[in-house]
């Protein structure tokens, strides 16, 4: 469930919003910023990982309402022409063959992206904006802040398995949800005063003991990401009580978003949208509470 901790009004504010991890279920996070958006909350940081980096870019390029518009007409366009996991099975089996890595491309990925951002760099941005992605050669967490947001955008999406690992400069990169999936930490450390985290939902669904094989390595996933994101809040609360977080709320997700090929169906991305502006509308009006657990 949503919740506040340590909500002050008695010093300036630096607000920054931490878009984190999720693949398709990213959409909710479009939801949110609506949301954000209409009540008059813009960042001076922003955040991402994964496909949070994607949908964080946007909103860094274009802090204002209008980026909504593009946000959801991505991500309706993503659920219509299927491109991004949309390939016939035998050219996924041929791809997965070849390279030995992955089933996908990431062309697509970095084609759409090259449309709404072309060859913008960080330094270009009006807001302050990081990408979060892991260093296959360091394995460690790194974090893009100047060149191309482009191709750091496609590193730290890179789902291990389904896209293959994106090289920007002389390293390779893997998804950013593997080290630092929700980095609420990292926007403490980096002096936001105020908090938004636009998470997916899952961190509120209760896990289950795997019963299929593909079922061990998401709940292996699952329990690591949640694991440091409680960690990194129970220290916001115990180090930096001065810091305000709001943890958004996700809607219209479900277990059935946790299935095999979940991944990969875009068919309800509106519909999410619209259900987590809704929720997350009525977290915002319900004006501060005090600190609680989820």
């Amino acid at each position: 469930m949503p919740f506040v901790v340590n909500y002050r009004l008695d010093r300036p504010m630096t607000t920054a919003f931490v878009l984190g991890g999720g693949g398709v279920l990213g959409a909710v996070e479009v939801g949110m910023l609506k949301a954000l958006f209409e009540r008059g909350i813009t960042p001076e940081l922003v955040l991402g990982t994964s496909v949070g980096a994607l949908n964080g870019a946007l909103v860094a390029g274009d802090p204002t309402p209008a980026v909504i518009d593009r946000l959801v007409e991505l991500w309706r366009e993503a659920g219509q022409t299927r491109e991004v996991y949309g390939e016939r099975p035998l050219k996924t089996v041929r791809r997965a063959v070849s390279t030995r890595t992955h089933i996908y491309s990431a062309s697509f990925l970095k084609n759409r992206l090259r449309d709404e951002l072309g060859d913008a760099t960080f330094e270009d941005l009006p807001v302050r904006f990081q990408v979060c992605a892991a260093s296959i050669e360091r394995a460690a967490e790194h974090w893009f802040d100047t060149g191309p947001v482009v191709d750091a955008v496609v590193a730290s999406a890179a789902v291990p398995g389904l896209l293959p690992p994106a090289r920007v400069g002389d390293e390779h990169y893997l998804d950013g949800g593997i080290v630092n999936s929700i980095p609420l930490g990292r926007a403490v450390l980096l002096g936001a005063t105020r908090v938004f985290v636009l998470q997916v939902g899952r961190i509120d669904r209760p896990l289950t003991v795997p019963t299929k094989p593909w079922q061990v390595a998401r709940v292996s996933f699952e329990i690591a990401r949640r694991h440091r994101f409680h960690r990194e809040l129970a220290e916001v609360r115990e180090l930096h009580p001065d810091v305000e977080v709001h943890v958004l709320p996700a809607a219209g997700t479900s277990a059935r978003d946790d299935s095999l090929f979940a991944y990969r169906d875009f068919s309800r991305v509106v519909d999410k949208i619209d259900a987590t502006y809704a929720a997350t509308l009525a977290h915002l009006d319900a004006g501060p509470t005090e600190s609680g657990a989820p």
